[in-house]
């Protein structure tokens, strides 16, 4: 049933689902449409400046190419690209090749690989979003270059999608932006209203009444398995159904034709220069990656290890690249292959900063969540907010900026309602995630490692979407 209707979509949205960078403009343009149809535009309230349509296009357009328009996710955007290029090149590493490598060859079918890689994504998932964003895509990898070398038919486009499902339990782990931030008396004074803040005792919203709380440990434990099971019980059955698309081969990044690297030896006797000795020599990058070990340890001895966040995770990609490479030839040949799979993260961030800036300034975001509040009752109101939360990501796929706009206003309708905060924020946590599986701004790193395209995967990413949707909503509808 699951592989038949996995099939159907997946020839829909091949049929019908563009280039990504395609998808960024249609947003754009539908953004700025429906902003400029139903948005207050509350930041016009300006008596010189009557709200007309010619006003309210040309606010909408100083908004989308200001400060916090398309250049907000300039920083952002390096970092992703840091991701994508420290993950790649540690994993065409000798020593880290061969452990995915023997990792790799367990699966034996279409079905146990999507199993194996969503397993390994989603428990990734738990531990840290940037993480896991480049192992699955990794896993997904080199899953199916061990397939493809043992001449076993496997649907690439599901392995793929396992891969990236990470991201539907990442909120819910240790590194969610919306119940971190609220840890601290200053990070919840920002959501929440006045008199809340007021009774707090200086404190802010403890992780056990969000991601340690029973509704969370519920509904990420139910995530483990149904994610991974949907996923391999979702594999094609007839061999005319399997799309064995050739991943990358080891080497580049999007590239099915490239020649390994790293084939280089590291003698330093070898070379012929002093120049080369050193780019030879493993106390080179020895050298270095012992400093940004020093700096991590520091970061862990006066902060905490579970609010590390994208630079961490990157000094640490980078460190333990240079270490396991053993030289700066080799890291650098590595890296340079994985840099060819930025394209898309430098000009597609810009157009998703563009439309993120156009929907919170026109005020569309902030009444889609209003109208989803005034429309909740009673019991209603987790899910609700759950869901209105989902719909708000298609439009802001940042889950810290999300919870910058969405969480004042959850927070307040949980105020008037008598419902615990730490509900409300976990509420808007899950729908935050949840559709992650439709939006392909997060995909970018992960298509350009395995060599897929967005319409090849979106479909095999909506159907535990769908499944995520009724578990989490249940779950909500019970224990709130």
């Amino acid at each position: 049933m699951l592989a038949l209707l996995g099939l159907t979509l997946s020839r829909a949205f091949r049929a019908v689902v563009p280039d990504p960078f395609v998808i960024a403009v249609v947003l754009t343009v539908a953004t700025a449409a429906a902003a400029l149809a139903v948005g207050d535009f509350p930041a016009m309230a300006d008596p010189d400046r009557p709200a007309t349509l010619a006003n309210k296009a040309v606010f909408l357009l100083d908004a989308w190419r200001g400060p916090d328009g398309i250049w907000k996710f300039l920083a952002f955007s390096m970092q992703m690209c840091l991701v994508l290029i420290t993950g790649h090149a540690l994993a065409e590493s000798p020593a880290i090749r061969g452990v995915l490598t023997r990792a790799a060859s367990i699966p034996n079918s279409t079905a146990t690989a999507a199993g194996l890689v969503a397993v390994v994504a989603t428990l990734t998932g738990i531990v840290n979003w940037g993480l896991a964003l480049i192992v699955g895509a990794i896993m997904a990898r080199e899953v199916g270059r061990s397939l493809a070398r043992r001449g076993i038919p496997a649907h690439y486009p599901l392995i793929v999608a396992s891969g990236y499902t990470g991201l539907m339990v990442w909120h819910g782990g240790l590194s969610g932006s919306a119940p971190l931030s609220m840890t601290t008396a200053v990070g919840a004074a920002r959501v929440l209203p006045a008199q809340v803040v007021a009774g707090m005792d200086g404190s802010g919203v403890p992780l056990t009444q969000t991601i340690l709380s029973p509704l969370n440990l519920v509904v990420t434990g139910g995530l483990l398995v149904i994610i991974p099971a949907v996923m391999a019980l979702s594999a094609p059955r007839k061999a005319e159904d399997i799309r064995p698309i050739q991943p990358p081969r080891a080497g580049v990044a999007g590239e099915a034709d490239a020649t390994p690297l790293l084939d280089d030896p590291i003698d330093p006797g070898l070379a012929a220069t002093p120049a080369e000795r050193l780019e030879r020599s493993p106390l080179v990058a020895w050298l270095v990656a012992a400093l940004i070990f020093a700096a991590l340890w520091r970061f862990a001895g006066t902060g905490s290890v579970f609010s590390a966040g994208l630079d961490e995770i990157n000094a640490a990609m980078f460190a333990v690249g240079l270490a396991v490479h053993r030289s700066v030839r080799s890291y650098l040949s590595a890296a340079e292959a994985g840099i060819r799979g930025c394209t898309g993260i430098v000009l597609q961030f810009p157009l998703y900063a563009g439309i993120m800036a156009m929907a919170v300034s026109s005020g569309l975001v902030s009444m889609l969540a209003r109208a989803m509040a005034d429309a909740m009752g009673g019991r209603s109101i987790p899910v609700m907010t759950y869901w209105s939360a989902g719909l708000v990501n298609l439009f802001i796929p940042s889950g810290g900026g999300q919870w910058g706009v969405q969480g004042p206003i959850a927070l307040e309708t949980a105020a008037r309602a008598d419902i615990p905060v730490g509900v409300m924020v976990m509420a808007v946590a899950y729908g935050d995630q949840t559709t992650n599986m439709l939006q392909p701004f997060w995909a970018l790193p992960l298509l350009a490692i395995t060599g897929a395209r967005a319409r090849d995967i979106v479909a095999y990413t909506c159907l535990p979407m769908v499944f995520g949707i009724a578990w989490i909503s249940l779950v909500l509808g019970v224990m709130t």
